[in-house]
């Protein structure tokens, strides 16, 4: 292996300099420096060993080149910004040397042109992970046997489907789905034209006590005109009346002094006829919205129904209303009730990937600096990132799909645009939820394996291993605060002029990007094709189309999931497993190129490319390190009779806080205004509750739940009462969080345009148009000028400061078409 050395090398980091040796392999950059010495001591008379620090190429998300001449008496500088959240600059005297280093680096980080160039096609294990095989721990067979799906067991309304054995059916799918029994194959292979790249619903988690699923699907193929498909209705049906054998149905909830063995998380959370005294207001809101006006009282016996014991099978759309509208108008969409009267549907107002990346771009911003100084970050800029209130959103709408399944014993399906991003962190992170086998090391590891990687997620898109020469950026000398010498121009005019040329294409093409932008989960549009054949082939040394970096499509949608598991862990420390370095670790191995788990978007691709033969498994690394990663607090004691041991576990969503590890901070310097804001909200309730400091001091008795964190600082913008969830629909009914007063009152309800309807093709498209007119897209589509003020698709610069200020113009069309039914258009 061939290494490139650089001597006389300082490297910045955290405001510490170190000397050293700049050594450049073909995977990685390597820093060796000597160890510091402490203050007063004296040198040890064996020379010390010598430290190095290790960066991957993929794992760089900008470098920016400094040059300086030589004769300037002044370094050039290499800046690095990586995806873990290193910041280093290395400065180095020579300008030659420095150049070639950059060079070097963009080389092997934005110019493979193929996956199959990265480490993880040469990577050598260690004698450790040797024995191990990662890519077999997942067996689809075993963990539905597991949530008791077998030939061999009783029937409890599910069958394994071999439909899609080959992958011909759905490339993007599993070659093992679980369908309901009563749908034969031949209806599932009709159905499949309906649903986007034919992700047709199917099922992802069957709850053992009370039988219950959450399934997964991408959006149906509405379009203008409203198109049914009768397959589609009765495949969804049938996943929300799979209840064969369920031990609860019609069971009434025991009374206290019942002696049975230990009963489900969700009998025994719902005697008698109380509330959960810790439940926020948010989820009292949706859990309040979604019954809507369902009867309390059974029909047949009179009795009033407990809380939890009647059905609201539901269909949870992850994308803010307008989202959903605009996917209509390109001939996709949402679930018109009419259709679908057995179900009800809740709009989740996540946003899409393009918001998300831009949200962590500006956490990135808030610490660039964090290579050259130690001053703390960005304060303002954390607040306008909404980072927190994205995982906020994510958690809120987890716990709700969770409620749904492990307390009302319903059923619900999951979906966004093509089902493989903001739909992997719903379903995985409400499994999370319901089932302590999830927080096993092991079992996350399947979970992992079962939503992210068998179901599918577009890894090399959202994760860019390729890397992008966007990325890296030569700076002016006039940037450092100098001028370009005579003659030294290097070749910069003719760069000024391709950079002008590019700026012009940019302001022309604005339009045209911003359409495409529109799509939720930025998926549809710019996706590559399931067929490879419909792949055009590179030129010479360029990536393939399928595994090209394209920035505008990635996103850190692994990182969210990661992150929102993080803040479950960190509230209920004692209820996982694994620690938080395993998260943090797992982070780092999405992106360093190492292993190959995270290198394709299918179980498809990753069995076309040999995946398990040529590279290792990143399950390798955490199992031969166990140890490193177990929680030493960790009590898998399960109990759903005592406090702090139930099967259930749910998130304090006005707990959610700054990962300050992963952001290479300490807690008061990403938190401490969290602290400030929540003293003064509470002193300020303090006041206004007759001058009691102490009535927050002591929290309702908690009768029997899982023990709570210690009350948390709550972010300024995120009002308890403010919930990801924007409407619910049902058949003739929609209902957002304004019209919960009407909830009683269905006379008040105003009812949906269906494609029976006498005039409804030319209602729907009206409706569509005045909902994309606040959208730059609606130029395109219709020739009227729209504003940039986006709806769906924002920058997410709103403000976590908690002042109260206008309403995006976005946030008010959405407001106005779910008071009128308008996602209930076909």
């Amino acid at each position: 292996m061939q290494v490139k050395k650089i001597p006389n090398v300082d490297a910045i980091r955290g405001g510490e300099k170190h000397s050293g040796e700049l050594h450049l392999t073909e995977h990685h950059i390597i820093f060796a420096f000597p160890p510091t010495l402490p203050d007063g001591a004296s040198p040890s008379p064996n020379p010390p060993k010598t430290r190095e620090v290790y960066i991957a190429y993929p794992i760089i998300s900008n470098c920016f080149f400094r040059p300086c001449p030589s004769i300037s008496g002044r370094p050039s500088s290499i800046r690095l910004r990586c995806r873990d959240f290193m910041f280093m600059n290395f400065n180095i005297p020579d300008e030659i040397h420095a150049r070639e280093a950059f060079e070097h680096i963009r080389i092997r980080t934005c110019r493979l042109g193929t996956v199959e160039k990265l480490y993880a096609f040469s990577y050598q294990p260690l004698k450790a992970e040797a024995p191990l095989d990662g890519w077999h721990l997942y067996d689809p067979r075993a963990e539905f046997r597991r949530q008791g799906i077998s030939t061999k067991s009783v029937d409890r309304g599910w069958r394994v489907s071999l439909i899609n054995k080959d992958y011909a059916f759905s490339p993007t799918y599993p070659g093992l789905l679980v369908v309901p029994s009563k749908i034969s194959d031949n209806v599932i292979k009709y159905a499949g034209s309906y649903r986007s790249r034919q992700r047709i619903p199917v099922l992802t988690y069957l709850h053992s006590l009370n039988n219950c699923s959450i399934t997964r699907s991408s959006q149906p193929m509405v379009g203008f005109r409203g198109n049914r498909s009768i397959q589609d209705e009765k495949l969804v049906s049938a996943c929300f009346s799979a209840s064969a054998t369920v031990e609860f149905n019609g069971m009434e909830a025991a009374g206290q002094e019942t002696a049975e063995p230990s009963p489900s998380s969700s009998l025994a959370d719902l005697r008698g006829d109380r509330q959960d005294p810790d439940t926020s207001d948010t989820e009292r809101l949706e859990d309040e919205l979604i019954a809507g006006n369902d009867a309390n009282v059974d029909a047949k016996t009179g009795k009033r129904l407990v809380y939890g014991a009647q059905q609201s099978n539901l269909i949870v759309d992850a994308r803010p209303t307008i989202n959903a509208v605009v996917m209509q108008a390109m001939g996709k969409g949402s679930e018109n009730m009419d259709y679908y009267n057995f179900a009800k549907k809740a709009y989740l107002n996540i946003e899409n990937i393009h918001v998300m990346r831009e949200s962590l771009s500006t956490v990135i911003e808030a610490l660039k600096d964090g290579d050259i100084s130690r001053l703390p970050p960005n304060r303002e800029l954390l607040v306008k990132s909404n980072w927190l209130k994205h995982i906020t959103g994510i958690l809120d709408g987890s716990a709700l799909i969770a409620r749904q399944v492990g307390i009302r014993h319903s059923h619900v399906l999951i979906h966004c645009s093509d089902g493989w991003d903001r739909t992997s962190q719903l379903s995985a992170l409400s499994q999370l939820m319901l089932d302590p086998y999830y927080r096993t090391i092991e079992g996350f590891i399947v979970l992992v394996e079962k939503d992210w990687m068998s179901f599918g997620h577009m890894f090399q898109q959202r994760s860019g291993p390729l890397n992008s020469e966007k990325w890296f950026v030569v700076e002016k000398d006039a940037m450092a605060g100098s001028a370009i010498p005579p003659g030294e121009s290097d070749g910069r005019a003719g760069e000024a002029f391709e950079n002008a040329l590019a700026s012009a294409k940019r302001f022309f093409n604005k339009n045209r990007n911003n359409e495409i932008n529109v799509d939720s989960d930025g998926d549809g549009l710019g996706s590559p094709p399931d067929d490879p054949s419909q792949t055009k082939k590179p030129a010479p040394g360029m990536p393939g189309a399928s595994e090209a970096t394209r920035p505008n499509e990635v996103s850190p949608v692994f990182h969210q999931f990661l992150d929102a598991t993080y803040q479950i862990l960190r509230q209920h420390p004692n209820r996982f497993e694994f620690n938080e370095r395993f998260l943090r670790r797992l982070l780092y191995h999405l992106y360093a190129g190492q292993y190959g788990t995270f290198l394709w978007n299918s179980e498809k691709a990753r069995k076309d490319a040999r995946a398990s033969e040529r590279t290792r498994s990143v399950w390798d690394y955490f199992l031969s390190r166990k140890p490193e990663f177990i929680n030493r607090d960790y009590d898998a004691t399960i109990d759903d009779r005592q406090s702090g041991h139930e099967r259930l576990l749910f998130p304090k969503l006005s707990d959610v806080r700054w990962w300050y590890q992963l952001f290479g901070r300490s807690d008061a310097e990403m938190n401490e205004y969290l602290d400030l804001a929540a003293a003064r909200d509470e002193k300020i309730g303090g006041y206004a509750m007759g001058g009691m400091p102490g009535s927050f001091a002591s929290p309702p008795s908690n009768g029997g739940k899982s023990p709570r964190p210690p009350s948390s600082p709550q972010p300024p913008s995120l009002p308890i009462s403010k919930s990801v969830l924007t409407g619910v629909e049902s058949a003739h009914e929609a209902l957002t969080p304004e019209q919960r007063s009407a909830v009683n009152n269905p006379a008040s309800l105003k009812h949906s345009a269906s494609a029976d309807t006498p005039g409804a093709f030319a209602t729907n498209l009206a409706k569509i148009r005045d909902g994309v007119t606040g959208l730059d897209l609606g130029r395109g589509l219709f020739g009227i000028s729209g504003s940039n003020t986006g709806g769906g698709s924002g920058s997410g610069s709103g403000n976590e400061s908690g002042s109260s200020s206008a309403p995006r113009k976005g946030e008010q069309e959405m407001t106005d078409m779910s008071t009128t039914a308008l996602v209930c258009i076909v």
